[in-house]
């Protein structure tokens, strides 16, 4: 059966604060729990207004304390942002404080854009790094060798699992090289989802942490009691990848009526490319939709990100999805 997980990036609506953010956060982690969800995952985002998660590491701890049994981790840490000491360090202290619960999902892109990376002390050129600071990191949570100077504490030896993130072939390939879980970012980058998955499928090469291929891939969900409300709480959603190509992301707005009135032919084209993803009505037209979805990428796990202006609507959502897909 394919898993169900939640990706969180803790959205600020407009008229709310990102405590407000924050808190719902947890509330949904908690509700996810009651639901069986399986893992719920918070992603590093820098100088954005309407995204509250940027101390990641902080917010897990956060939504882990406040439940028992669903796993919690990155979707994910951005690691060109970071020395992987440091991460090894935050991630270990999770792992020591919520063992067995920490999952640490790690990105490529630095999660922001080029002024506020100047302003983390952070080099585009980090990038370019990514494959040895994956190793880096895994030695720091891999058990203590023979004359190891530098070791993580907390971290060392607790092996926190890793996944590989990502939108292009190179993650697929990454991944599939290391012998890591596999997420695709098809929530809003689909347009590789099908070539990447085959890749890392066809190359996987078993690892100490994996012996088969684990793919999980991003989507959208936006289910009511009908189709229209459905649809109107997409707009949120819609507005903000508007928003966002237009050069100006702010906090998630409520929906509106005519999204059509909102955004321009150009932009409507753009946008739907990339909710290409989103499934969006009630019960039975979600339940056909992401069942077809899981059949035609055989996905081992899909993760769920959905922007819903109203919380308890978000709840609602999340709840008919599980409906749909426990059947």
């Amino acid at each position: 059966m394919t898993r169900l997980s939640i990706l969180d990036l803790a959205f600020v609506p407009e008229g709310a604060t990102p405590a407000d953010a924050l808190r719902n956060s947890l509330n949904l982690a908690q509700h996810a729990e009651g639901l069986g969800y399986h893992r719920f995952w918070l992603a590093e985002h820098h100088n954005m207004v309407g995204i509250a998660s940027a101390a990641t590491a902080v917010a897990i701890g956060y939504v882990a304390g406040g439940t028992k049994t669903i796993r919690v981790g990155a979707g994910g840490i951005m690691l060109p942002n970071h020395a992987p000491l440091v991460v090894a360090e935050q991630f270990g202290t999770l792992e020591s404080l919520y063992p067995g619960r920490i999952d640490l999902g790690l990105g490529r892109a630095p999660g922001t854009d080029q002024v506020t990376l100047r302003a983390l002390r952070r080099s585009p050129d980090n990038a370019n790094h990514f494959p040895e600071d994956v190793s880096e990191l895994q030695a720091y949570l891999a058990d203590a060798q023979p004359g190891q100077k530098i070791k993580a504490v907390p971290g060392m030896g607790l092996k926190v699992p890793l996944w590989i993130l990502g939108s292009s072939l190179f993650g697929a390939q990454f991944a599939a090289k290391l012998g890591l879980p596999y997420a695709f970012a098809s929530h809003f980058a689909p347009r590789e989802l099908l070539p990447a998955l085959d890749l890392y499928r066809q190359h996987f090469t078993p690892s100490a942490q994996q012996d088969s291929p684990y793919a999980a891939a991003g989507i959208s969900v936006f289910a009511a009691e009908t189709d229209a409300e459905a649809r109107r709480l997409f707009t949120s959603a819609q507005q903000q990848f508007t928003n966002l190509i237009r050069g100006n992301p702010g906090r998630l707005q409520p929906p509106i009526d005519d999204i059509d009135a909102y955004w321009s032919p150009a932009e409507k084209n753009h946008v739907n490319g990339m909710l290409a993803c989103s499934f969006v009505g009630s019960f039975a037209k979600v339940r056909e939709a992401v069942r077809g979805f899981v059949d035609r990428t055989g996905v081992e796990e899909l993760i769920v990100a959905s922007a819903i202006f109203d919380h308890e609507a978000r709840l609602r959502s999340y709840e008919i999805l599980r409906d749909a897909l426990g059947e």
